[in-house]
């Protein structure tokens, strides 16, 4: 019972400390031929690289709309994710061109926008699909999320260098006014003249004797 009682213990010890759910975000976008407003389902995943995490921020409807046909590699699309809990600012997600041209008034399908994300303090770290900007034709249009949405992550994080000590673990501690290496090199020095102490009486033992 005890050994079955420890491995769920590693077993939940050894779970990511993460959690994602899609979020509905009501976006209203700014566009050169007026407002406009539309609700998107917006996932964001995380996947950890090297010391930091590459996030993928999904839309699963589009969003806006040209009142022209947006040409293949017309349409230019990028986004900001909030974060929230232990950081605080955003972090700078982009995408390719469209791949096929958007027929006019229809729906822009936002393709996966990605960028990387490297902790700088360690803790809960929420992730809040934010400003929206697309670019096309020369012109600009930002959508603002209206509803407040909240997180699509949450990643318990830690910073790089996780809290050791600087110079890395090799460095021997300090003993006093000086530093290890002195302290070593005292303590060799004893055994050295400790060595010698005991070569001087069993010579002059010997001296006696004779």
């Amino acid at each position: 019972m005890a050994a079955a009682g420890l491995a769920g213990s590693a077993v939940l010890l050894a779970a990511p400390a993460a959690h994602a759910e899609v979020v509905d975000v009501d976006y209203q976008c700014k566009t050169p031929i007026g407002n406009k407003g539309a609700v998107s389902p917006i996932d964001i995943k995380s996947v950890e690289s090297g010391g930091g995490h590459k996030l993928t921020m999904s839309f699963e409807k589009g969003v806006s709309s040209s009142p022209v046909e947006l040409g293949k590699g017309a349409m230019k699309p990028s986004a900001q994710i909030k974060l929230g809990g232990a950081e605080s600012g955003a972090v700078t997600v982009t995408g390719p061109p469209n791949a096929e041209a958007i027929p006019a008034n229809t729906p822009i399908k936002i393709s996966d926008l990605t960028g990387t994300y490297t902790p700088k303090k360690s803790g809960k770290v929420t992730f809040t699909a934010s400003t929206l900007t697309i670019k096309a034709l020369g012109t600009t249009t930002t959508c603002t999320p209206k509803n407040n949405p909240k997180p699509s992550l949450t990643l318990d994080v830690k910073a790089a260098g996780g809290g050791a000590p600087s110079g890395g673990g090799a460095e021997l501690p300090q003993t006093g006014p000086e530093d290890s290496a002195v302290a070593l090199g005292t303590l060799g020095g004893t055994v050295v003249l400790v060595g010698a102490a005991g070569v001087l009486w069993l010579t002059r033992r010997n001296q006696v004797r004779g």
